[in-house]
């Protein structure tokens, strides 16, 4: 790999990882998001750095070009990302759910307790 697209690689792996990490400190992102994304600048890290790595798991997998190889694993990272937030979206749904039929109970609740009142204020 040429000098250019490694420190490309290197600097973008060192950049993500900063802005992961004031993300997290600022509270814009929480940090079981985190893990996914600290994972690929650690593998662009180590790409940059080894450059061999990228031919090996290329022949390992039976890949023709290494960029197929690249291709492939950025298809499997937006896979995980997928999953993650489909696992977060059901979850938040199933809050929402909870929280409209306790938050139902107590307009009910309220209600009840306001026609009582009534109630007792016509009749005393």
């Amino acid at each position: 790999m040429e000098m250019k697209p490694r420190f490309l690689a290197l600097a973008i792996s060192v950049l993500l990882v900063v802005l992961i990490v004031e993300l997290v400190r600022r509270r814009r992102l929480r940090e079981e998001y985190s893990w996914l994304w600290l994972s690929l600048s650690l593998a662009m890290f180590v790409l940059a750095v080894w450059p061999g790595l990228l031919d090996f798991i290329t022949d390992l997998i039976g890949a023709v070009l290494s960029t197929s190889t690249l291709f492939f694993f950025a298809l499997v990272f937006l896979i995980l990302i997928n999953v993650q937030f489909s696992v977060e979206i059901s979850s938040m749904r199933t809050q929402v759910k909870n929280l409209a039929q306790q938050m139902a109970l107590l307009q009910n609740t309220i209600e009840e307790g306001s026609a009582q009142a009534e109630v007792q204020d016509d009749a005393g």
